[in-house]
């Protein structure tokens, strides 16, 4: 059991998280252990909370002997409440108990502010558990990527996308050549819709794949208004709207950093191949 010690402000603003229940247990005075009537409590309460999760253990005293006794005395009643749950109820891995003795002494009366208090979740709420505990995903800085150009990968001739994707590897780079945009514009043409589906489809089917979309434009020298990553940015916004997370889509505008030939192009077919939207597989 890990303990944290914290100053009250700290505690009341760590608790305060919506849809967190709490209840309390008070403690006769100098007591580390309930009284019948409370212990009672204590009891049914377990019986009726198998399937909830317990948070945190929070216990104070009363302001009468000093801080060190209060502060003992506060962790006395948080061990006893621990002692009589563990094992009856689940607990969080990071489960905290904390002591406020005196410091937890906020009612004018005494006897309120002797006590225990449970913070827990319900069983309805576990689902959200970490939304309500405002924990936010963990998200692992991933290695460096070195690009693998397509025609690198050697995939077999006419190999559909769901192909190539099933035997890239991070860093693959897949050319989508049928989704273009109206001119001057991030306006996806509706010729651009069997390969949106497609990869809408796979995005679906392969649930851990990452992947990173990047922009490239042709035909002049800079990309004045970010035309190519707003392009990537509108490919993922249809990703989004088919349900597909946007922590999954990483888009980049490379403007015309990595042309597949120099820039003026000699004609359409050079101009068709810098103006491309192509994929990285980051993650699969």
């Amino acid at each position: 059991m890990k303990n944290f010690f914290y100053f009250f402000s700290t505690i009341l603003f760590t608790l305060n998280f919506y849809a967190q229940e709490q209840v309390v247990f008070y403690f006769d005075n100098n007591k580390s252990e309930l009284n019948k009537v409370e212990q009672a409590k204590l009891v049914k309460w377990i019986a009726e909370n198998k399937t909830s999760k317990i948070l945190s253990i929070t216990g104070s005293t009363d302001e009468v002997g000093s801080n060190g006794y209060n502060d003992t005395l506060s962790q006395k009643r948080v061990s006893f409440i621990f002692n009589q749950i563990k094992d009856k109820v689940k607990i969080r891995e990071d489960f905290k108990s904390i002591s406020l003795g005196e410091k937890g002494a906020k009612s004018k009366n005494k006897a309120e502010n002797r006590k225990a208090i449970i913070h827990f979740l319900l069983e309805k709420d576990l689902a959200k558990e970490n939304e309500i505990l405002g924990i936010k995903p963990k998200v692992e800085t991933p290695a460096v990527l070195i690009p693998i150009e397509e025609v690198d990968m050697h995939f077999p001739i006419d190999a559909t996308l769901e192909e190539k994707v099933a035997l890239s590897k991070p860093g693959t780079l897949i050319v989508l050549p049928e989704i273009q945009f109206y001119k001057n514009s991030f306006g996806i043409m509706p010729s651009s819709k069997k390969s949106i589906d497609e990869l809408i489809y796979i995005m679906d089917k392969n649930p851990n794949l990452r992947i990173e979309i990047q922009g490239h434009i042709c035909c002049v020298t800079k990309d004045h208004n970010n035309l190519s990553l707003e392009r990537a940015k509108q490919i993922r916004r249809v990703l989004m709207v088919n349900s597909i997370r946007q922590d999954r889509v990483v888009v980049k505008g490379f403007g015309v950093s990595k042309p597949k030939f120099s820039i003026p192009e000699a004609n359409e077919e050079q101009a068709a191949a810098n103006r491309r939207v192509e994929i990285m597989i980051l993650q699969k």
